[in-house]
């Protein structure tokens, strides 16, 4: 798909607010994979600064066409945040984001963690983390809670993956994107790890936790998906269980996952509700009722 680097007026930019644009307000992020990420709920600075990243990308290399100055586009990233805050979502969506804008050449995303990276004995980690680079080449390797390969100690083999992965990020940086992703104070302790790392991912990211508004469009909108609506009753109490989740959660609580969860519950509750009823409307199986929400 071919895209414009136009603004959508002249000098539109200048005349938006970081905080309020959304990414329509850019011709360039009128693509399939920026309309997906404008549909995630919340996250505003989140796709603001994956806006920004891409529009530098892609000016870097219309300097280079004119023979100007281009500053290298190291676009290694570091996402921080608690689980079910979206970060799996969005860097699937920048994967694609990154196909469609030339970026990348595939740009599909390999999720991997430390048991696919680290060996059990001598020489077997490097060329576990080779194979998994080679991989991901052309797309996004993703490394959930990647701070898991800096614990453990000295003769640890995780020290050996981190080394190899450095290597590669810099000898592939033109079809390969490491994005690390884990919570945000291990990720802190992680960095500083290998005096490399840093350097290396300029961008970091943070996934704030969701507010019980934006909780509360997740659920709706994951029961529109499904065909499902919500009585008026049913509204309010789910209304008061994310509030109070929100007000209660741990640190490292699920967030969108626990949503999910919810309403995966109370479809299940729906059905055992309904199922022996004689003759069913279409509303009886669409509706979501108060008592279907998991007590």
């Amino acid at each position: 798909m071919a895209i414009s680097l136009k603004y959508a007026s002249p000098g539109h930019y200048n005349q938006l607010s970081p905080a309020n644009n959304n990414l329509n307000d850019f011709t360039f992020c009128s693509s399939d994979a920026f309309i997906e990420l404008e549909n995630l709920i919340g996250l505003k600075q989140v796709k603001r600064t994956i806006a920004e990243i891409t529009a530098f990308s892609l000016i870097q290399g219309k300097r280079q066409q004119q023979m100007l100055k281009a500053s290298p586009a190291a676009l290694h990233m570091v996402f921080r945040g608690n689980p079910g805050t979206g970060k799996t979502s969005v860097a699937r969506i920048l994967g694609k984001i990154f196909k469609e804008t030339g970026i990348l050449s595939k740009g599909h995303l390999l999720e991997a963690e430390r048991a696919d990276l680290v060996g059990e004995y001598i020489g077997h980690t490097a060329q576990k983390t080779k194979d998994i680079l080679k991989k991901a080449q052309g797309g996004i390797l993703f490394i959930d809670e990647a701070y898991t390969l800096a614990q453990g100690g000295e003769k640890d083999f995780g020290k050996e993956s981190i080394a190899t992965l450095v290597k590669a990020m810099e000898d592939e940086r033109d079809n390969l994107i490491v994005i690390l992703a884990g919570y945000c104070l291990e990720m802190d302790f992680f960095m500083q790890s290998n005096p490399g790392l840093r350097s290396r991912f300029p961008i970091q990211i943070n996934f704030p936790d969701y507010s019980c508004d934006e909780l509360f469009s997740i659920a709706v909108q994951m029961y529109t998906e499904r065909d499902y609506e919500l009585s008026n009753k049913c509204r309010w109490r789910l209304k008061c269980i994310l509030d109070n989740f929100v007000k209660q959660q741990h640190p490292h609580s699920g967030n969108a996952r626990y949503v999910r969860n919810l309403v995966e519950k109370s479809i299940r509750l729906q059905a055992l509700r309904i199922v022996d009823r004689e003759y069913l409307s279409r509303r009886d199986l669409m509706t979501i009722e108060e008592t279907d929400l998991p007590h």
